[in-house]
């Protein structure tokens, strides 16, 4: 029998940090996180690249984090894109930013077409689906779910 204090909440065993997932780009960058137990992916906001790494400072300082998830631009011969000396820049500075923390990459080929027809099938009227930050975001929770899909399938 396991003796917890009064104030232990019941369901703390069962919780685990989040997940960030980025969808990294030159201009925005697009970010979702995963819920306490790392079941579901949320978008959760998409912002000037040269504002995230003062925004993954504070997110990190205000909630229990896990790690980080990259999405990992690839042509379809397997390749490395233009995109990915960027990418590869950012892991490294993220790496030295959070030093204790997992850096996972994921492949994010098709994700922003496939963000693009989400946001179409959810409704969402011409205007709005021209939004490119909000395909970033949807980019970044695909890419999120995927991973926690990989992830428990192992």
């Amino acid at each position: 029998m396991v003796l917890l204090p009064v104030n232990f909440p019941k369901f703390a065993a069962t919780r685990m940090g989040r997940i960030i997932a980025i969808d990294y780009g030159t201009k925005r960058t697009g970010l979702a996180v995963t819920d306490e137990t790392q079941t579901f992916a949320f978008g959760l906001t998409t912002l000037a690249t040269h504002e995230l790494s003062n925004y993954l400072r504070t997110y990190v300082a205000e909630h229990v984090i896990e790690g980080f998830v990259i999405g990992e631009p690839k042509t379809m011969a397997n390749g490395p894109t233009n995109a990915t000396v960027h990418v590869e820049l950012f892991v490294k500075q993220l790496g030295k930013i959070f030093p204790g923390l997992p850096l996972y990459r994921m492949d994010e080929r098709f994700t922003s077409k496939m963000a693009s027809q989400s946001i179409i099938d959810s409704g969402i009227k011409k205007m709005g689906r021209r939004n490119k930050s909000m395909v970033d975001m949807v980019s970044a929770t695909i890419i999120l779910q995927s991973w926690i899909e990989k992830k428990n399938f192992k």
